[in-house]
């Protein structure tokens, strides 16, 4: 199986070294570089080309996201997990501005990031659930894509409901599960689970996968805290 490559960006060279010792123990997982924040981080990462980028955002806030903002513009094929030590609802809504995947305390243990690491590499987003225990920022979510205008064609769809198969796969969505997980558990293809999260964000205007959770949760079609699972 191949390795998922990570870059570590911290300010605190033994931070950086301890995480690299640390993942180093997994067999899936390479760490193919690691750096302060500056100018040169974005050029590093461009250059190592990493599966997933550890950002610090202990920084002046807009400082350390704006690299994270930067990352994941310039360099798309690489997802970025926000590492705080100090977590904060407002600084978690700027981490979904700027397009991280997770947001993740500085406490967690080795096994827990890697655990993290591994099902991004998978596609999944952890921010999805971190984002739906926190209703407040899930609200303010809600409010920046009505600012930005970029729930016109939303509006104007949402009275047409999404079918019962699309809402049952997006309340998986909304837990956290990966394409091939939901597939799994509905007894379909990953193919199909595609075509119906692509019709979903069609129908909502969503940006992404995000976007249209929140956007079921303010119609009611989810709640928080709604297990998709049934017994």
């Amino acid at each position: 199986m191949e390795k998922i490559t990570v870059f570590i960006v911290d300010r605190q060279t033994l931070y950086r070294q301890g995480v690299r010792q640390a993942l180093s123990a997994d067999e899936g997982i390479s760490v193919v570089g690691d750096c302060p924040p500056g100018s040169e981080a974005l050029t590093l990462v461009e250059a190592f080309a990493p599966n997933v980028v550890l950002l610090d955002v202990d920084l002046p806030l807009l400082r350390g996201l704006d690299i994270g903002r930067q990352i994941t513009t310039r360099c798309p094929g690489a997802a970025v997990i926000a590492l705080t030590s100090c977590w904060d609802d407002d600084q978690l809504f700027q981490a979904i501005r700027s397009g991280v995947v997770a947001y993740l305390s500085k406490e967690i243990s080795a096994e827990e990031l890697a655990g993290a690491i591994k099902r991004i590499g998978k596609g999944e987003r952890p921010i999805n659930e971190t984002l739906l225990g926190r209703p407040r920022v899930a609200e303010q979510v809600l409010r920046q894509f009505q600012d930005l205008s970029l729930m016109g064609k939303a509006m104007e769809t949402l009275a047409t409901p999404l079918t019962p198969r699309e809402t049952e796969t997006l309340k998986y969505v909304a837990e956290g599960y990966s394409n091939k997980q939901i597939a799994h558990v509905l007894g379909i293809s990953e193919q199909t689970i595609k075509n119906h999260i692509t019709s979903i964000l069609d129908k909502l205007d969503a940006n992404d996968r995000t976007h249209a959770v929140v956007l079921a949760l303010r119609q009611g079609w989810i709640d928080i805290g709604e297990s998709a699972l049934k017994s």
